[in-house]
C-alpha cells in the first residue's frame, strides 16, 4: 500500500532493494496497527514484530513511533490529493474555483466512505500538501495541485496577491473543519456543510474579480 518512492529508470542494487522492502514492512505494519489499535496502544516492538524486522532497523529510519506516524500522515494525504488531481485531469473543468472545488468534493467523498483513513488523517490534510517528507514522493514530472493552482492563477489573470498563502488557507480550511463535520456532525453534517464551504472557497479564490 506504501511503497517507498524512487527515481524513474534508476536500477537498484540488491541492497537498496532489501532496505526499501524492509522500510515497506514498516510502513504497512505501523500503518495497519495504528489504524487498528490506535498509536498510544502501539510499540516500536508491536511495530517491528509484526513487520518481521530488527529493532535497530526501525531506528535507521525513524527516531521513534511519532516520527514514523508523521511520515504516514503526509503520505496518506499526499495520496489523496494525487488521486483526486488525476480525477480531476478526466473532467472537462474550465474554472479553477471549479476544479478546486472538483478536487477538495473527491477527498471528501473518499473520507466519508473510508473512515479508517479519516480517523487517521483527522486534521492533517495540509500534510499532504506542506510536509517536508513529502518532497521523497514527489515524482519531478508530475505537476502537484501548488504548482496547478500558481500557473493557473497567473494563466488567467485572477487578482489574488498571495496564491500560494490563499491555497494554504484554503486546505487548512477544508482539513480543521471537515473531520469535525463528517465525524462529529459539527457545525453541520457534511452534506449540508458542503455548500457552505464550497461558496466561501469561491469567494477566497474570487476568479470574477
Amino acid at each position: 500500500m506504501y511503497s517507498h518512492k524512487v527515481k524513474k529508470d534508476m536500477p537498484l542494487s540488491k541492497v537498496e532493494n532489501n532496505k526499501n522492502e524492509k522500510l515497506n514492512k514498516l510502513l504497512d505494519t505501523a500503518f495497519q496497527l495504528f489504524t487498528d489499535k490506535g498509536i498510544q496502544h502501539t510499540s516500536i516492538q508491536d511495530i517491528v514484530n509484526n513487520a518481521g524486522v530488527a529493532k535497530g532497523t526501525f531506528y535507521l529510519y525513524f527516531k521513534d513511533k511519532y516520527e514514523i506516524q508523521d511520515h504516514l500522515l503526509a503520505r496518506t494525504s499526499y495520496r489523496l490529493f494525487h488521486q483526486a488531481l488525476k480525477a480531476s485531469e478526466k473532467e472537462n473543468i474550465e474554472r479553477l474555483d471549479d476544479k478546486i472545488i472538483f478536487i477538495i468534493n473527491y477527498i471528501i467523498d473518499f473520507l466519508v466512505h473510508n473512515p479508517i483513513i479519516i480517523n487517521f488523517i483527522k486534521k492533517n490534510l495540509s500534510l499532504g500538501l506542506y510536509s517536508e517528507k513529502i518532497s521523497i514522493l514527489m515524482d519531478d514530472k508530475e505537476l502537484g495541485l501548488n504548482e496547478l493552482f500558481l500557473t493557473e492563477v497567473k494563466k488567467r489573470n485572477i487578482n489574488m496577491p498571495n496564491p500560494e498563502v490563499t491555497l494554504f488557507m484554503i486546505i487548512e480550511l477544508v482539513g480543521s473543519t471537515v473531520f469535525s463535520s463528517i465525524v462529529k456532525k459539527e457545525p453541520l453534517p457534511i452534506q449540508e456543510y458542503k455548500p457552505i464551504l464550497y461558496k466561501t472557497i469561491k469567494t477566497m479564490i474570487n476568479e470574477d474579480s
